[in-house]
């Protein structure tokens, strides 16, 4: 039985591995968006992403709770039956930057993810789904949260 320490021995030696062939790194970094995930409001992240003006949709959904009890810890979910999406975000839109979490979407994955994010106040969440063409669709739902997680 190994110890912890081998463990993480082992963990660092796969790691470089795999850094050191390009593969992590490339992977890691392939749908990163900087200007995304620092914007403060749901319109700069759409714009950052190069999607229009979003739509309400019926096709898109948000999960949470209504009420938060503690806001370090709030499981969100978002999903969609819209054809042709390539991107489904969760956005908080009083968090000090909006974009939760993107998923990039194939035709081959159903458009249903699950997270957990930080919320300091209340807050209205989106799920947003962005199709090939840019065309942007969301839903959208108050959460309140009785403490606050981001310091609160």
């Amino acid at each position: 039985m190994k110890n912890r320490r081998d463990v993480l021995k082992s963990s660092a030696i796969v790691a470089g591995l795999l850094a050191g062939t390009g593969l992590f790194p490339q992977y890691a970094f392939a749908a990163y968006n900087k200007g995304a995930f620092e914007a403060k409001t749901v319109a700069e992240v759409l714009k950052a992403l190069g999607a229009g003006a979003p739509t309400e949709s019926k096709d898109v959904t948000i999960g949470g709770p209504d009420i938060a009890e503690n806001g370090a810890v709030v499981p969100l979910t978002a999903s969609t039956t819209i054809a042709g999406v390539k991107q489904v975000l969760i956005l908080v839109e009083k968090n000090p930057a909006a974009l939760v979490a993107r998923y990039e979407v194939t035709d081959s994955v159903e458009a249903n993810f699950a997270t957990r994010s930080k919320m300091g106040q209340s807050s209205d969440v989106y799920a947003v789904a962005i199709t090939g063409d840019g065309k942007a669709f969301f839903a959208k739902k108050e959460v309140k949260v009785t403490l606050g997680g981001c310091g609160g």
